[in-house]
């Protein structure tokens, strides 16, 4: 039996010229004209063509696929439920049914009564291909339920009201939004924003109960196309929350929960570069700001003048400060040390706060589900590469931590099997660049050993050092997992983001080199040995680093991934363009921009050489990363790499950004990629 020929997609001729500069791009003709509806006979047939050399190459590696996702599946507890939690005069809580895709969402009073289920996601799923739930809302005097769903992974979610004494839809049907659902006091009606048809959300409006769509008040638009807006509601519920930013700059507007016509409250007008948030306790603003440093402080203002404001807890260079939440009687301050995740209780008269202690070297803790304002213990949530996910309430009076729950794995879990570190590898400029790894105990390390290394470096986000029941697949067939906390994400703070944005864009791509140099250097893994994985911003990175090191990987996994970066940020049509020049440049505007991106923009940097082992997935629906852009780089990479070795590409042809919906279904696609490292990397199934 032969092998099944890879697709070869058809190249026609196109350039553009910018900044005196002329780029040639023969595979732009894989962008549908009349996207988001894909109809291109040409671009389906293209794509439909490599999903069957996907099924084809794939399928002699589908057993291993399918053992794979046995054993994924038999360590995830079938009838999995959240801790129940209270919120004013019922508790809520989710599980799901044996087997079942989606989650069911309950309650029941908190005098006591019987369970009440309240959205039934599998019945709302039933018959399709895809199916998420974003926002889920229930109004303050328990009578109403909004939620809000996306059923192609287009990410424009259409809201449904629920009366929860009948159990009957309302009439109201709200599409096209992207924004938390906010309920106003008297629960007659809820605050939502509106995403335009470049999917981008510029509007506020106040949907009253009964009333027509058509005639929501629109309480804000944002005329700046590259901010968004959004949201939310103060932890005491007294105050609506409007929300405007974009990477680097942001804008808060406060309303009276229970009189949403007045006149919207500035906090403080936009500034750029300056960031905050705001929370509030009788009558005081707690506003988390980085105005002064990149790693935060916390200032206070009164309702009455909220734009003058007083420091309350000023700057650390050590401690990073991530989010302020002000309760009743004490308010709690998140943030992280030396990249790992700190939690501070303050009390208001200024006495010295509570630092909340946890066990292990590293970990990941934060504030779990805390709806209420008045409360005496705190919902916590904690995980270690190597301890379950755990959920905890913290007595604020004796500081005794409660067990609530640790994450049941029914195949079974020993933790002695396995050991954690949290290594520091330099950079080639001499920064130190934090790594967690796990491995089996008996992992060699001789240089022999296979390495699985992670990371995504961009937009500030943190890549914690968590628990994951997939990852033992890995571990228990003898490889290690790292993750390369890499600058780009706020790990160690957001001046650690400023580092790998706009013109240190690169130091992201070679934070990851030199990390995986380092590993081998420490006798983990060796030149070859090491399978890689990134998702979008985190693809890209994956296209750089095959790009500049190609000999380094043993396979390489890129879903939808931001590779055709140059092209991307000179379309201002584009839904995220606008908003994404505060992190990678103007290139439009900006000549150095324009050359920076072009030294690095993954597709465009695609050269004759040999290339590594590659998996890459994209979503006909996506609208972050545009499902063209993986598909363009597979075209550009197939016609340039001069090795043998094998190049996937799959389209998901129903779903978007996230891939498939549905913890089984989206299990498979992660066992398919799995196999795909495993086979690559001649690790026994």
């Amino acid at each position: 039996m032969t092998d099944p020929k890879p697709p070869v997609a058809a190249t026609r001729p196109h350039s553009f010229r910018h900044h005196n500069v002329e780029v040639q791009d023969p595979w732009a003709w894989l962008r549908d004209p009349g996207y988001p509806t894909v109809t291109d006979k040409d671009v389906l047939a293209y794509l439909e063509e490599e999903n069957a050399y996907f099924e084809s190459v794939m399928a002699p590696h589908k057993p291993l696929a399918e053992a794979l996702f046995t054993e994924m599946r038999g360590r995830i507890k079938e009838d999995e439920s959240t801790v129940p939690q209270r919120d004013g005069d019922w508790i809520y809580w989710t599980d799901f049914e044996m087997g079942g895709e989606y989650r069911r969402w309950w309650r029941k009073p908190a005098a006591g009564g019987e369970d009440q289920l309240i959205l039934n996601e599998p019945e709302l799923a039933a018959g399709k291909e895809y199916f998420s739930l974003g926002a889920f809302s229930a109004s303050d005097d328990g009578r109403w339920l909004a939620y809000a769903y996306d059923d192609n992974g287009s990410e424009r979610f259409e809201v449904r009201i629920k009366d929860l004494e009948t159990g009957e839809l309302l009439p109201d049907v709200i599409p096209g939004v992207l924004s938390e659902l906010v309920w106003t006091a008297d629960s007659k009606g809820f605050l939502y924003a509106l995403v335009n048809d470049n999917w981008r959300t510029d509007r506020i409006r106040w949907h009253k109960l009964g009333e027509p769509v058509e005639q929501d008040v629109e309480l804000y638009f944002e005329s700046d196309e590259g901010f968004r807006v959004g949201v939310g509601e103060t932890q005491s519920r007294k105050w609506l929350i409007v929300s405007s930013g974009d990477h680097v700059t942001s804008e808060v507007y406060l309303l009276p929960a229970d009189n949403p016509a007045a006149p919207l409250l500035c906090v403080s007008p936009r500034k750029v570069g300056r960031e905050y948030d705001v929370d509030e306790h009788e009558g005081t603003l707690f506003i988390h700001t980085n105005d002064t440093d990149p790693n935060f402080r916390l200032a206070t203002a009164s309702i009455e003048n909220p734009s003058v404001w007083s420091e309350r807890i000023g700057a650390s260079k050590q401690f990073y400060m991530t989010g302020v939440t002000c309760f009743a009687d004490f308010f709690v301050v998140e943030g992280r040390e030396d990249g790992l995740d700190q939690i501070e209780l303050h009390r208001y008269d200024g006495s010295a706060p509570t630092r909340i202690d946890f066990p292990e070297a590293s970990y990941v803790a934060g504030v779990g589900d805390n709806p209420e304002y008045d409360i005496d213990t705190l919902r916590l949530s904690y995980q270690s590469m190597v301890t379950p996910g755990t959920v905890y309430d913290y007595n604020v009076a004796t500081g005794g931590l409660t067990t609530l729950k640790v994450q049941a794995i029914p195949s079974g879990y020993d933790g002695s099997k396995y050991r954690t570190e949290r290594l520091k590898i330099a950079a080639r400029d001499g920064v130190e660049v934090p790594v967690s790894i796990v491995y089996p105990k008996d992992f060699p390390r001789d240089g022999s050993g296979k390495l699985y290394l992670y990371a995504y470096g961009a937009y500030g986000i943190a890549i914690p050092p968590g628990f994951s029941t997939s990852r033992m697949s890995f571990l228990d067939r003898g490889m290690a997992f790292a993750i390369a906390h890499i600058r780009g994400g706020d790990d160690l703070g957001q001046q650690w983001q400023l580092d790998g944005k706009l013109e240190k864009r690169t130091n992201t791509f070679n934070d990851f080199v030199d990390v995986a140099r380092g590993l081998i250097a420490k006798g983990y893994t060796h030149e070859g040995g090491i399978a890689i994985a990134g998702r979008s911003a985190g693809g890209e990175l994956m296209g750089a680093v095959v790009n500049s090191d190609p000999e380094l990987w043993g396979a390489v996994v890129a879903d939808v991934p931001f590779v055709d970066v140059l092209n991307t940020m000179l379309d201002d049509s584009l839904p995220l363009t606008p908003g994404e020049w505060p992190e990678w440049g103007n290139p439009i505007e900006d000549a150095k921009a324009f050359e920076l991106i072009r030294s690095y923009s993954p597709y465009d940097n695609v050269t004759a050489q040999a290339y590594p082992p590659l998996y890459i997935s994209g979503g006909l629906n996506d609208p972050r990363v545009t499902y063209w852009e993986p598909a363009k780089w597979a075209a550009k990479l197939r016609a340039s790499k001069t090795d043998d070795n094998v190049l996937l590409l799959k389209t998901n042809m129903g779903a978007g950004h996230g891939g498939k919906s549905g913890r089984w279904e989206s299990l498979k696609e992660a066992a398919d990629e799995m196999a795909f490292i495993l086979w690559q990397m001649g690790v026994e199934g």
